[in-house]
């Protein structure tokens, strides 16, 4: 669903999720029995190249991954997407611990381990294979973000920026050099201090005038300002059964849909695609493909 030419580089975190099903987030001090323990190929890196692969675009996935990441490339290459920039490292791959109450609401403990190995030569190397106008997405689950920021913008690439996990480094990152925010209410506030919607999107545009501003409200529906023009989609109500990869979902079918159908088609099958993966179990398990969100969209009452 993505113009041809343009080429899809994420250069992101890949984990492993081990995901126990609780009757409540675990309270400072409390000890609690989790009834199930599932493990899943995930980090925020892979579920988004995973959903925009399945959304219908080509995608090349740069990281790091330890000895004990070959499940974690072969789910990469199961999806369709280029793994010829994921280098191994010493280090344990990345993995993150979820827990997910009973109302589908989650909570994550991350390890970055070699997610967080990425030097100034892998990236110099990666960024190679990339000219200007092709799309970079990132993430904060690995090391050296400011630097692949400044290195992708002095190309002249369309730096998509998701400032999750959010920490305190990200205020020192060149932010004035992405392209597209893509945000949710925590992280909006972080880098606006604002908290209601049409405030979040002016301050965006007072801060970085020439960046285009993604903002997912998870159940009051998504925003996007872009060109001057702001843009919502209110959500599709679904039963939900897990958010872990709702967000990552959303960002990867909006970005392969974008360039070919415009904004507000782009949001409309965002909006699909992250209910049916709140629906089902998992991170990446749960990303449907283009066929499957179409269908949803069609039986949707």
């Amino acid at each position: 669903m993505t113009e041809k030419n343009i080429k899809f580089l994420n250069f992101g975190s890949l984990n492993t999720d081990m995901v126990y099903t609780v009757d409540h987030t675990v309270r400072p001090g409390e000890t609690t029995a989790s009834s199930k323990l599932e493990y899943f190929c995930g980090g925020k890196g892979l579920n988004q190249s995973i959903a925009l692969s399945r959304a219908g675009a080509r995608i090349f996935h740069a990281g790091c991954v330890g000895s004990d990441g070959d499940r974690l490339i072969e789910q990469l290459e199961r999806n369709g997407i280029d793994v010829h920039l994921v280098k191994k490292s010493d280090m344990p791959s990345g993995h993150a611990i979820i827990q997910v109450d009973k109302n589908g609401q989650n909570s994550i403990l991350l390890f970055g381990g070699a997610n967080k190995q990425i030097s100034p030569e892998h990236i110099a190397a990666v960024l190679s294979d990339f000219k200007a106008g092709d799309r970079l997405f990132l993430q904060n689950e690995i090391n050296n973000v400011d630097k692949i920021i400044s290195a992708a913008s002095e190309k002249k690439m369309d730096i998509v920026f998701n400032p999750s996990p959010f920490g305190e480094e990200i205020q020192k990152f060149p932010l004035d050099k992405v392209s597209w925010f893509v945000v949710n209410e925590t992280e909006a506030q972080e880098l606006t201090g604002e908290t209601v919607p049409e405030k979040i999107l002016s301050a965006f545009s007072a801060k970085y005038p020439s960046a285009k501003v993604l903002l997912t409200l998870g159940g009051d529906g998504a925003y996007c300002k872009a060109d001057g023009k702001t843009y919502f989609h209110d959500i599709f109500d679904v039963p939900v059964v897990d958010t872990t990869a709702a967000g990552d979902t959303f960002l990867g079918f909006f970005f392969a849909t974008l360039d070919s159908r415009g904004v507000e088609e782009a949001l409309k099958y965002a909006s699909a695609a992250s209910a049916v993966a709140v629906s089902r179990k998992g991170a990446s398990s749960s990303i449907p493909t283009v066929e499957e969100t179409e269908k949803f969209l069609e039986n949707y009452n």
